[in-house]
């Protein structure tokens, strides 16, 4: 039976007190070197990981007070437990991710202040001006990166929390994270501004090797920005689900973008997967903790906060990091649960509140839930239901007179319970998230594996 969170153990306090003394310790000596900054985020994530499971556990009660607090549903004891905890992770990770700012630029900051730092970083620096190898000019640029993705993470964080507070509509939310989104597009026009593609080689006799998308390419990213984050908050509805299926996601980039740093040359969109490693290991930190009290039987709320926040996360390494049609690789599953959720999301067919599998008190398992027609659908929708309850991609229940009155709601979660029958909460969140391992490894087997086929190259900017 879940319950709520509780004052931490000793054991507990013991433990994350040991772990930021060891992040701390590192992070004083990760001012000298070039993999520096990478070892500082790793401490930074480990002190984002005490941060957060500390501050669920010490603040779940006091949420509980403020009337954020709901009822698990899929259980036999419906027992009262903290929402928007989401939220907790999220102002974490804010926290450290500008505390983190000045290690990247460390030697920057040396460098133009020439003589208030480390006096190697300055000889350094000199010497290369005096051979003419390097003239140094502060990375504007990047650093602008940093704060706009900062803002933008900030900004759809404090969106969350108003969806969370007030159940905003979903036809009134949907565009919330393209809102976020601005601050980020608008420092990608300022200092980048490339709204070209790579053509395909068998296109280029019709098309050239460039297409210029021009402002098309930034309603691309502006739906990425919205996508992101409303696909994560669809596929929901059981224990653990929302964060495991971002930690999943966050794992397999921090793999593409060891694949370019851990190449035999130095390759030229290292600094871009610098800075994705850079943003996505303190949100691994938070995502942890908080998958540790969400994970079944759950024992606190994620909240549409956390949703937005993670989804926004990988936007925006997606889009500055320059490979946002990789990040969709990635999100193939999300990709499919959203097309098939579609005909609800739209009002084409009756959509419930809520559309989660439905919890078998007696066997103590997951089924499909159902929404049930008060009126017969049209002809053309009755049939296309049929159609799809053939294909068993859908499950339908008609009448004597073969009027169809319940179907299974569009979800990825219960056509899983449709393909393979009722499982219990965990033994569902599981298959879902090796399914997603596996699809992920093969978009990113068929990223790195075919792009030189198709374009030539494998810095393709994707």
């Amino acid at each position: 039976m879940a319950s709520s969170p509780s004052a931490l153990s000793l054991t507990e306090t013991s433990s994350l007190l040991a772990l930021s003394l060891a992040c701390f310790a590192i992070i004083t000596n990760t001012f000298h070197g070039d993999g520096a900054p990478l070892v500082a985020s790793l401490a930074f994530s480990g002190i984002a990981f005490a941060g957060s499971y500390s501050m669920i556990r010490w603040l779940g009660p006091a949420f509980m007070k403020a009337g954020l607090k709901g009822k698990d549903l899929s259980k036999v004891h419906k027992k009262e437990i903290p929402e928007t905890m989401g939220a907790v992770c999220a102002v974490v990770y804010l926290l450290v991710i500008t505390i983190f700012i000045p290690f990247p630029f460390y030697k920057d900051i040396v460098a133009a202040t020439s003589g208030g730092g480390n006096r190697d970083v300055v000889m350094e620096t000199i010497e290369h001006v005096q051979t003419g190898r390097f003239l140094h000019r502060f990375p504007h640029s990047k650093l602008a990166s940093y704060l706009s993705a900062i803002l933008t993470i900030q900004s759809i964080s404090i969106l969350g929390i108003g969806d969370d507070l007030f159940d905003i509509r979903w036809r009134h939310k949907f565009f919330i994270p393209g809102i976020a989104s601005i601050p980020l597009l608008i420092v990608y026009f300022v200092d980048f501004g490339v709204t070209h593609i790579v053509v395909p080689i068998p296109l280029r006799p019709y098309l050239g090797d460039l297409l210029q998308l021009g402002f098309l390419y930034y309603v691309y990213m502006f739906a990425i920005a919205i996508f992101c984050p409303n696909s994560i908050n669809i596929l929901a509805g059981i224990n653990g689900i929302e964060v495991s299926q971002s930690l999943v996601i966050a794992f397999l980039l921090v793999v593409n973008d060891c694949y370019y740093l851990l190449a035999p040359y130095p390759h030229p969109a290292t600094d871009s997967h610098l800075f994705s490693l850079y943003m996505l290991l303190p949100f691994i930190g938070v995502s942890l903790a908080l998958l540790v009290h969400n994970w079944y039987p759950s024992k606190v709320f994620v909240g549409d906060t956390y949703c937005y926040f993670a989804g926004m996360v990988f936007a925006v390494v997606g889009i500055l990091g320059h490979f946002s049609k990789t990040l969709l690789l990635l999100f193939i599953p999300q990709i499919f649960n959203f097309v098939y959720s579609a005909p609800q999301l739209f009002r084409l067919v009756p959509c419930p509140r809520h559309r989660m599998p439905r919890f078998n008190a007696r066997t103590a398992l997951m089924e499909s839930s159902v929404t049930e027609w008060q009126h017969p659908p049209k002809k053309p929708i009755a049939m296309l239901l049929k159609l799809l309850h053939r294909l068993h991609l859908l499950r339908v229940t008609e009448n004597e007179e073969g009027t169809i009155i319940e179907s299974s709601n569009f979800t990825m979660l219960n056509l899983w319970l449709v393909w393979f029958g009722p499982k219990r909460e965990d033994r569902l969140a599981i298959e879902i998230l090796v399914m997603q391992v596996l699809v992920g490894l093969a978009g990113l087997f068929i990223r790195h594996n075919f792009a030189l086929l198709l374009f030539e190259s494998d810095n393709v900017g994707v």
